[in-house]
């Protein structure tokens, strides 16, 4: 006789990520807020969660809340299901509204010249604009947030389709009262030992930190920092100093802070990215409109 199928389970996405919340916070009270909702009714949606999968998924402490043995299976699966959702509306979405485009862009970049043009362009089309932070470049436009990106190199590019825009020369930021205030530019020699910030990403810290150096001595390790954002006020009190793309300061820069030219790098690059084999039109349109538009000058803030 041959094996009956196995019985289905029909999952509600909402409940699943009710679960990954718990699950990253490690306490209802917290993931409750974090949700929107209250304590009793998060407990009630993680039971009937474990009520369709027919194991206990969490275990309460007098410390918090822990996965269960089957949580802990569970957990990176239910990521991978939500995150599959969202790939799968935006992916239908889009191929229902073909006169649609999202274009984003990171810190200090400026697209307008280019989206003013392609509306002008494409009367017909609906050309909406999102900002991004810095590390979220690639997962963006593979999970079809944006379907066009303009941002600073690096960050991965497989399965994606990468054109220099522009180079931007890289530049020291130090506090008004720095030894190097005030000189017309510095060398890597020069700040050989200055504390550089850190982030989680290895690539990111390779480039801006110049990390090893050409003679493959290391770059002195600076504060550990979440969001980049964060490198103004550390600099400010003197904890640091940072390279950043000379656009960068144009506009944000702090009136305590000054840069300096950096000299003997070579420079950042502003690159748009698509994913790779995209041929819609609008796409097609925005790649030729941002090499003739976005050019340096007119896309810095």
């Amino acid at each position: 006789m041959p094996d009956s199928p196995p019985p289905s389970v029909n999952l509600d996405l909402r409940l699943v990520h009710c679960f990954t919340v718990v699950a990253e916070h490690r306490h209802f009270g917290r993931a409750a807020a974090a949700l929107h909702t209250t304590q009793p009714s998060l407990s009630r949606q993680i039971h009937r969660l474990e009520q369709q999968l027919g194991v206990r998924l969490l275990d309460r402490t007098p410390q918090g809340t822990e996965l269960a043995e089957a949580g802990e299976v569970f957990l990176p699966l239910a990521r991978t299901l939500l995150q599959s959702a969202t790939q799968a509306v935006a992916r239908t979405r889009a191929a229902a509204r073909p006169t649609r485009i999202t274009i984003g862009y990171t810190t200090n970049l400026i697209i307008t010249p280019a989206v003013r043009e392609l509306r002008h362009r494409h009367p017909d089309a609906d050309v909406r604009t999102a900002y991004l932070a810095w590390d979220e470049a690639r997962a963006a436009l593979l999970d079809h947030r944006v379907d066009a990106l303009v941002a600073r190199l690096p960050f991965p590019t497989d399965r994606l389709h990468v054109t220099v825009l522009y180079d931007e020369p890289r530049v020291l930021v130090v506090p008004l009262d720095h030894r190097l205030a005030g000189k017309e530019s510095v060398t890597l020699d020069d700040i050989a030992d200055e504390p550089l910030p850190r982030v989680t990403d290895p690539d990111w810290n390779a480039f801006w930190r110049i990390d090893p150096r050409p003679d493959g001595s290391r770059a002195p390790d600076g504060p550990l920092i979440e969001a980049v954002e964060d490198k103004a006020e550390l600099i400010a009190t003197g904890q640091a100093a940072a390279i950043i793309p000379a656009g960068e300061h144009t506009s944000r820069l702090r009136p305590d802070l000054t840069t300096i030219p950096l000299e003997g790098v070579e420079p950042s690059q502003v690159v748009l990215a698509t994913r790779a084999g995209d041929r819609d039109r609008l796409v097609t349109a925005f790649r030729k409109l941002a090499g003739a538009h976005l050019t340096g000058t007119s896309a810095r803030q």
